[in-house]
């Protein structure tokens, strides 16, 4: 499993975005279908805290979703976070 979590649901369009955006920087994205699971969404809320999809971690930090993943990549801040993470 990758260190790189995104908790999604099958039909996301930005939960598409987001990995796209990690995968156009080589990285492996581990995807865990909410809404596949009986408690998923619950079990998201009591994890992050917020109910929306993609919520993404990198190793143990809690990036957000998909507008904070691009964010973070207008920012400048999202490759050196990467490129920290995969030393």
């Amino acid at each position: 499993m990758s260190d790189i979590r995104m908790y999604c649901t099958a039909i996301c369009p930005y939960c598409v975005r987001a990995e796209m955006l990690l995968k156009s920087r080589d990285m492996e994205v581990s995807k865990i279908f909410i809404d596949e699971m009986p408690d998923g969404f619950r079990n998201l809320y009591d994890l992050t805290g917020r109910r929306t999809v993609p919520q993404i971690f990198i190793g143990d930090r809690h990036v957000g979703g998909f507008d904070d993943l691009a964010a973070l990549e207008s920012q400048g801040e999202l490759d050196p976070l990467l490129m920290a993470f995969n030393q």
